[in-house]
């Protein structure tokens, strides 16, 4: 039972915390208010020429209109994202570093790697959902194929023979279960991001890969790369020719995400202008039209709306990858 003396601490304690607490709030909705009062630093898990660079970019730009401040993009890549995963991870919870990902860094590592060097969970402070996007099927042509039904009887008289780069997760796993969902065999060739495995694929270092379509398309255009097809429900007016991977194999439908992230612990009004500075970009012109040539449909998210996609998305990326078969590296 607390004596005389204790509950006389507590009465003289209690005052000073409330002041401790309201001095706390509003030194926080003062930061928040002249948030960015310096350059902000989006951090990438992936080399120039991929499609989140892509986005990040556009969107510094126009984050950098509006503030008046510089936004620099900060390439990290290696590790599947996880390189950069964990520098933001460790970064002032300030919301002038923040981390433009994918699912690659957020659902599918913690799912594909037994060592992992940040908690997608408990580690950041979830911003704003982005964009969302399919993949596209590309082969190298020297390969000879022009179709998906001549890529999977290709496989099957060579099991094992063919080769398929991956420089995120979400390459990985999607070839992976194009594997599963044909009963093909495929030898995984890993890179530390999507650019430098295409590049190896227009080489001839590997035969195909399931990728963005910023890294794709261009190549594509350009008749280096030849593409089978979409993984999308349906086909894009971007590439109206080419198929959808689900006209050849029926419920084959895979895709990924872009969204920004803070370092857990940033205030809640510092989040909440960092939100309102990404739905102000992700509704201009130039943004939306850098997401409409990766393929990608722009959207906007609370940071609420964000955290249960999270980790819903958490969840569905560790059943695919579990019925996909794949042991952790």
């Amino acid at each position: 039972m607390p004596t005389r003396r204790t509950l006389l601490a507590l009465a003289l304690l209690s005052p000073l915390c409330s002041i401790a607490s309201a001095q706390s709030s509003a030194a926080q909705s003062s930061a928040a208010h002249s948030f960015p009062a310096r350059p902000i630093t989006i951090v990438v898990g992936s080399t120039p020429g991929s499609a989140t660079d892509g986005l990040a970019r556009a969107v510094a730009a126009e984050v950098g209109k509006e503030t008046g401040q510089s936004v620099i993009v900060d390439n990290r890549a290696g590790a599947f994202g996880g390189i950069a995963a964990q520098h933001v991870a460790r970064a002032q919870p300030d919301g002038y570093t923040v981390f433009m990902t994918t699912n690659t860094t957020q659902s599918a590592n913690p799912h594909l790697l037994k060592k992992l060097a940040y908690d997608p969970l408990k580690d950041f402070a979830p911003v704003a959902l982005l964009a969302k996007g399919p993949l596209l099927l590309v082969v190298n042509p020297k390969l000879g194929v022009n179709s998906i039904a001549e890529l999977v009887a290709l496989a099957k008289r060579q099991p094992g023979k063919l080769n398929y780069g991956s420089g995120s997760s979400s390459a990985q796993v999607a070839t992976e279960l194009f594997q599963q969902m044909t009963g093909t065999e495929f030898n995984y060739v890993p890179y530390r991001a999507n650019p430098p495995a295409v590049m190896d694929l227009i080489a001839g270092q590997t035969d195909l890969m399931i990728v963005d379509l910023a890294t794709t398309v261009p190549q594509v255009k350009a008749g280096k790369l030849k593409a089978l097809g979409l993984s999308s429900p349906g086909r894009l007016s971007l590439m109206p020719g080419v198929p959808a991977i689900s006209e050849s194999l029926p419920g084959y439908e895979f895709g990924y995400w872009n969204a920004l992230y803070a370092p857990a612990g940033t205030p809640a009004p510092v989040v909440n202008k960092l939100n309102a500075l990404m739905r102000n970009a992700m509704q201009t012109a130039s943004v939306r039209s850098v997401a409409q040539q990766s393929g990608m449909e722009t959207t906007l998210s609370t940071p609420e709306e964000m955290n249960r996609f999270q980790i819903a998305e958490y969840e569905r990326w560790g059943k695919i990858i579990k019925t996909a078969g794949i042991e952790p590296e």
